[in-house]
């Protein structure tokens, strides 16, 4: 599963880059998006609840993604004009980061507004990641796939962008593989997530996400 990916051939665009093809690939009608998210650090600046998170204030995080819903309701509309479906799968790890306990409830809040989003345990697939973990990246149909890369900092800073269709299709078929081993989301949540104690902020995370 995911043989291939190490060795594709890809494009390599800066963060401004990456975001304006993305939106035009997308605009045009790819069909389906699909995301897989596996790492367990990062950092969200500009992003409200995060800065919140990041401060220490909990209560004020979560109160700050639940006003996003009108925009992530907005966003699923766009996607249903545009005929494009979206599916995201979340690795998690054990224990849960605090970065991850952030991120999903910012994630429930988009799955309360209709996103499909599943959760996997990263100890179900340590036998497909014994070399490598499995590739964090958004598929766009067959037509283009991107994988975050970052800076020595670790901020985001582009993405390597894939046009190779067999190569694309390949990624898509271990994404679906894993979607089917997901869990839902809501279950996953409420029995791994909300008897949480809030985080205890110990410094800087790393990498750089950009909007949630």
């Amino acid at each position: 599963m995911f043989d291939s990916f190490p060795d594709g051939t890809s494009e390599r665009l800066d963060r401004p880059t990456y975001h304006a093809d993305l939106s035009r690939v997308y605009a045009d009608g790819v069909g389906f998006l699909n995301k897989l998210e596996r790492g367990q650090h990062f950092q969200e600046r500009g992003f409200p609840s995060w800065e919140a998170f990041a401060e220490g204030d909990w209560e004020r995080a979560l109160s700050l993604a639940d006003e996003r819903r009108e925009d992530y309701t907005q966003e699923l509309r766009q996607a249903s004009r545009l005929g494009v479906t979206h599916r995201r799968l979340r690795v998690v790890e054990f224990p849960i980061t605090p970065y991850v306990q952030w991120e999903l409830f910012v994630l429930r809040v988009r799955v309360d507004m209709g996103d499909d989003i599943k959760v996997l345990d990263a100890g179900d697939i340590s036998n497909i990641e014994r070399g490598r973990p499995v590739p964090e990246v958004v598929i766009l149909g067959d037509v283009a796939m991107y994988e975050v890369v970052y800076d020595e900092a670790g901020n985001a800073a582009g993405a390597n962008r894939y046009t190779d269709r067999s190569l694309i299709r390949e990624t898509n078929a271990g994404f679906d593989a894993l979607y089917e081993r997901g869990e839902g989301f809501h279950t996953f949540f409420d029995r791994e997530i909300a008897t949480l104690d809030p985080p205890l902020m110990s410094g800087a995370s790393t990498g750089s996400r950009g909007s949630r």
